[in-house]
C-alpha cells in the first residue's frame, strides 16, 4: 500500500511538471510573438488626438512624487491630467500641488467624489473624473505606476482604428525596499507577464490590465458608463470583457511600464497577493482552477518527497531540478525578455521561492469570499461583483476600520486596488 501511495505522488509530481513545461513552451512561444511585435511597432505618430489622464489618488504612497511626475513629463502635444479623490484633504493632493507648480504649461483638474455610496471607490471617483475630462481619449492608470516620456503616444496610437476599443499594457514590477517588495514584483513581472501573453496568443485579449487603460469615451458611454463597473472588484477584468463582448478589439499594446510593488512588509504581500487571486476566482473562476497547473515548484517537492520515500533519490533530485530549471528560464523569458526587467535576470534565482509563494496564495484563495481592500471588508459575490460586510470584524494590523457606507442594492445584484 505503500509503495502504491509513492507511485501516485511520483505520478502527480510528472503530470505536474509536464504541465507547467508545456505551459513554459506557450510562453516562449508567446514571447517570441510579443518580441517580433515590438520590432515592428512604428516610430512615427500621426493625427494625435488631445487626451485626457485620469488618475485616482487615495492617500500617500512611497515615491508618489516621481510616479505623478512621470505624467507630467509626457512627449504629447495636447493632454490634461485629471485627479481624483475622496475630499479636498487627501494628502496626495499636495505632491500634485508641487508638481502643478514645477509644470505649470501642464493643464490640470481635480474632482472630488465624497465617500462611495458604491463598493468600488476607485470606479466611484473615476466616474468624476470621465465626466471633468476635457478630450474624449482617456488613459486611465493606477497611482502606483511609471511610464515613459513617449507612454502617451504608444498607448493611444492603436486607438485610431475604430474597431478597436481599449489599449492596454504589460508591466515590470518595480521593488521599493526589502525581500517582500521584491519577490511581489518579480511576481508581476513574470507569472502575470506568462498568464497575459499566453492569453493573448491562444484566445486574443478578452480582459484589461488595470496599470492602463486607454478607451475613447464613446466606448465607454456604449457599455452605459463606468458607472456600471463600480459593483465589481476587478473593474479592469470585466471593463476589458464587457468591450471585447461588445464586438470591439482590446489590444495589448507593446509598450511596457513600471508597476511597483509597494508592500514592504510579509504580511502586506500575501494579503495584497490573496486578494487579487480572490478577485481573479470569482471574475474567471475556470480558467483561475487551471492555474495550479502552471506552477512547478509544489511538483518538484512533490516529487523530491515521493522519490526519497520511495529511496529513488536521484530520480526526487531531478524532478526537483527540472522544477527549479523549469521556473528559473520563465523568468528570463518573461521578465527579462518580454518586459525587459533586469531585476529578473539578477533575481531569477529567487523566483523558484516565488513560484511556491504564489501556489499557496492560489491554494489561500479558495479559502473564504472576503478581502480586505483599503480598510473595508467585502464579500466577493459569483460573477465577480462584491458588497461591503456591514460588520467591523477586527482590523488587520496597522489598519484601522472606517466608517461603512451605504450600497445600492441594486448595483450589488448585478466584482490592483
Amino acid at each position: 500500500m505503500v509503495s502504491l501511495t509513492q507511485g501516485f505522488l511520483l505520478v502527480c509530481a510528472a503530470v505536474g511538471l509536464a504541465s507547467c513545461t508545456v505551459f513554459l513552451v506557450l510562453v516562449i512561444l508567446a514571447a517570441w510573438r510579443f518580441r517580433r511585435r515590438q520590432e515592428e511597432s512604428p516610430s512615427i505618430w500621426s493625427n494625435l488626438q488631445p487626451v485626457s489622464l485620469l488618475k485616482p489618488l487615495c492617500g500617500m504612497e512611497p515615491d508618489l512624487e516621481l510616479h505623478l511626475e512621470s505624467f507630467f513629463t509626457q512627449r504629447y502635444p495636447a493632454f490634461e491630467i485629471v485627479f481624483g479623490t475622496r475630499n479636498a484633504q487627501d494628502p496626495a493632493l499636495q505632491v500634485v500641488r508641487t508638481l502643478q507648480a514645477r509644470y505649470p504649461h501642464v493643464p490640470v483638474k481635480f474632482t472630488f467624489s465624497g465617500e462611495p455610496h458604491r463598493p468600488n471607490a476607485k470606479v466611484c471617483s473615476l466616474e468624476k473624473m470621465v465626466a471633468a475630462a476635457s478630450f474624449d481619449y482617456l488613459v486611465i492608470s493606477d497611482s502606483d505606476v511609471r511610464v515613459s516620456p513617449d507612454y502617451v503616444r504608444e498607448v493611444v496610437r492603436p486607438l485610431g482604428d475604430p474597431r478597436v476599443g481599449l489599449v492596454t499594457c504589460l508591466y515590470r514590477g518595480a521593488p521599493t525596499e526589502g525581500l517582500w517588495s521584491r519577490l511581489e514584483a518579480l511576481g508581476m513581472s513574470v507569472e502575470m507577464t506568462s498568464g497575459v501573453i499566453v492569453a493573448e496568443m491562444l484566445e486574443g485579449m478578452r480582459f484589461a490590465l488595470g496599470p492602463t487603460m486607454a478607451l475613447r469615451r464613446e466606448v465607454l458611454q456604449a457599455l452605459g458608463g463606468i458607472g456600471q463597473l463600480a459593483s465589481y472588484c476587478s473593474d479592469d477584468y470585466v471593463l476589458g470583457q464587457k468591450i471585447f463582448e461588445s464586438g470591439r478589439l482590446v489590444v495589448l499594446s507593446s509598450h511596457v511600464i513600471d508597476h511597483v510593488a509597494l508592500s514592504r512588509s510579509l504580511a502586506g504581500s500575501i494579503s495584497h497577493q490573496v486578494r487579487w487571486m480572490k478577485s481573479t476566482r470569482f471574475s474567471r473562476p475556470k480558467g483561475h482552477v487551471g492555474t495550479g497547473l502552471t506552477f512547478a515548484m509544489p511538483f518538484g517537492l512533490l516529487g523530491l518527497y515521493a522519490g526519497h520515500a520511495s529511496r529513488h533519490e536521484i530520480l526526487g533530485l531531478s524532478l526537483l531540478a527540472l522544477a527549479v530549471a523549469n521556473r528559473v528560464i520563465l523568468t528570463i523569458t518573461a521578465g527579462w525578455w518580454v518586459v525587459g526587467d533586469r531585476l529578473s535576470l539578477r533575481d531569477c534565482w529567487l523566483y523558484p521561492l516565488r513560484d511556491l509563494m504564489g501556489f499557496c496564495f492560489w491554494v489561500a484563495s479558495f479559502l473564504g469570499t472576503t478581502i480586505l481592500w483599503r480598510g473595508r471588508r467585502y464579500r466577493l459575490l459569483p460573477g465577480g461583483t462584491m458588497e461591503v460586510v456591514p460588520q467591523h470584524p477586527a482590523a488587520a494590523p496597522g489598519e484601522a476600520p472606517e466608517p461603512v457606507p451605504a450600497v445600492d442594492a441594486h448595483a450589488m445584484a448585478n466584482r490592483r486596488i
